[in-house]
């Protein structure tokens, strides 16, 4: 498909991304297509959700559709006007007539402002480069278990337009060609200025049952306090196509942050694809003290920062770690400022969650969403290597809870919640001591079998945690069905235990001699079972202690007492 551009006899092709399908979905009825971006907001509710090349696409597609819903609809503009969204099965009706308006930025080949590009972009040497450079599902230096082994030569102009959206987000950090006209140029080259915006959060959304639902819930309310947004917030669509190079500058709201222009590209093309890449930098954004822009992550408080800066607070988005799964994070998601302990005595909070949350508390604070309604706290995020110049993983994963868990004011289930996913941890830790504690007494290295019974303890309570947390707003008495998981947790970890000791061999239960500050004492298989269950009663209770509990899970009776011959009963380094 062609269309002329420029003088009657150039000719461009034309990749018209509002009525083009370019964006991967899954159906309500599990067919997966691809859609326009016109297409997409018409059929969100019959769209489960948005489906990528990768997680991290997803996520960076979700942001753009953000950013065309806020421009479209100029809001929403408070509580009132979301529910009213809410309750519209047509609430997306106008932004058929919004991408008319701007059709002519949404064209990934326009002549003089191409989509997310910068048109005439070039090197001083008119350097072309391979699409491996924006196509992130292509290993670096490992190329067996991918379909693109091992160079990308053409790309479709539908996966072009999302690579692009992707690059923006995440691409890599490392050194660049210089673009004619960039005054950052030294040598031909830009130095490393990090990864793309999103490259640096911890991602998180909220995710409905359909896109629609995905849309609205994101949908945050420009009188949101947490957050800053300025009268003239605009995406990039709606500014002056970005030059070669960069422009110091901070966002004006999330319209602007969504469609943050962190690079300069130009497609190189034929008739039919997409066969090279001009890449570099552009506008940077320094993630320091951005929690009153940025929703869609958790923040820490950096100590280090602030003794660097010499101000204070300090905080930076909270990057998912690929070795936790969410269930074990769920503080991150739901703990609210009088959940989480202050730093150092001060009056800044430790870590701030999601601001995506915090608006979602307050539609479920205000009655908008009813207290059972259920939502997927969706996480993503890239882990780079080597200085950020390669992707090494992404991160993916959700936890399905009832919104109550994010409630301002009744924080009862939230906190139990957040003990629940402590006692698992700690039951863990009780199982990682003993697989240490057999492989001393058979005289064999205990961090590798630390490791693995830590794996097998996390995955065996994964599931039931899943389930319990998703039940815990219908379960009556949040405390009681804390309750209910401390003895579910001590029956699973405990019949690990048994799998361990049963599995640990006969010279285990032979035992040996192991000394410690405290001395020398003989260690067998009997001894570390009795540690062991020592240790379990200490986090969780005794069974026979289930019922006798007070309101924060803690037994009655107290800490049963350990072994007297525990080395963790006098000596704090050995784990307990």
């Amino acid at each position: 498909m062609t269309e002329p551009a420029g003088d009657s006899t150039a000719h461009v092709p034309l990749f018209d991304l509002t009525t083009e399908p370019w964006i991967g979905v899954l159906k309500c009825d599990g067919l997966q297509e691809e859609l326009s971006l016109r297409q997409v907001f018409a059929q969100a509710a019959e769209v489960r959700r948005l489906a990528g090349d990768l997680p991290t696409q997803e996520f960076a597609l979700l942001r753009l559709l953000l950013a065309i819903a806020h421009d479209a609809l100029d809001g929403p503009r408070d509580v009132e006007s979301w529910g009213e969204l809410w309750a519209d099965p047509r609430c997306f009706a106008p932004v058929g007539a919004y991408l008319d308006t701007h059709r002519e930025r949404f064209d990934l080949f326009h002549p003089a402002a191409p989509f997310f590009q910068t048109a005439g972009l070039r090197t001083a040497k008119d350097e072309v480069s391979s699409l491996n450079r924006i196509v992130a599902d292509v290993p670096n230096g490992e190329p067996f278990f991918t379909a693109r082994m091992p160079t990308v030569e053409r790309l479709t102009f539908a996966e072009a337009a999302r690579w692009v959206v992707h690059a923006h987000a995440y691409d890599t950090s490392g050194i660049k060609s210089g673009a004619v006209g960039d005054d950052r140029v030294k040598g031909g080259k830009v130095y490393p200025l990090g990864t793309g915006w999103a490259g640096g959060l911890g991602g998180v959304f909220a995710e409905g049952d359909t896109l629609r639902e995905t849309l609205l819930l994101n949908l945050v309310a420009a009188d949101t306090d947490a957050l800053e947004f300025a009268a003239d917030d605009r995406p990039a669509w709606r500014r002056e196509p970005c030059p070669p190079g960069g422009s110091e500058r901070t966002p004006t709201g999330l319209r602007d942050l969504y469609t943050w222009q962190s690079r300069r590209l130009r497609l190189h093309h034929d008739e039919d694809a997409v066969t090279g890449v001009v890449l570099g930098y552009g506008d940077p954004l320094a993630s320091r003290n951005m929690h009153r822009r940025e929703p869609m992550t958790a923040w820490r408080r950096s100590l280090a920062q602030e003794k660097k800066l010499r101000q204070s607070p300090v905080y930076l988005p909270r990057e998912h770690d690929p070795a936790r799964s969410a269930w074990r994070g769920i503080a991150s998601l739901v703990a609210d400022r009088s959940d989480t302990d202050t730093v150092q005595g001060a009056e800044a909070a430790a870590y701030l969650r999601p601001r995506l949350l915090e608006w979602i508390a307050r539609l479920v604070t205000e009655g908008e969403l009813p207290r059972g309604f259920l939502i997927r706290a969706r996480i993503v995020g890239a882990k780079y290597g080597t200085q950020q110049s390669v992707i090494d993983e992404v991160v993916d994963d959700q936890l399905a809870m009832p919104v109550v868990l994010l409630h301002r004011q009744d924080r009862t289930c939230a906190r139990q919640a957040i003990g629940a996913a402590e006692d698992a941890d700690l039951a863990v830790r009780a199982l990682g001591d003993l697989a240490t504690d057999l492989a001393r007494a058979a005289g064999t290295e205990g961090e590798g079998a630390r490791s693995a019974a830590r794996e097998l303890g996390f995955t065996a309570l994964e599931n039931p945690y899943r389930t319990w947390i998703a039940a815990l707003a219908d379960a009556g008495d949040p405390f009681e069905g804390r309750r209910r998981w401390q003895r579910d947790v001590h029956g699973i970890v405990d019949g690990l235990g048994d799998r361990l000791i049963a599995q640990a061999g006969d010279a285990a239960w032979q035992g040996r001699t192991v000394t410690d500050k405290k001395g020398a004492l003989w260690l067998n298989a009997g001894l570390a079972d009795k540690w062991f269950r020592g240790r379990l009663a200490k986090a969780l209770g005794r069974p026979s202690e289930f019922g006798e509990r007070d309101d924060a899970g803690t037994p009655l009776s107290g800490p049963p007492g350990r072994h007297e011959s525990d080395p963790s009963a006098t000596d704090p380094k050995v784990p307990a």
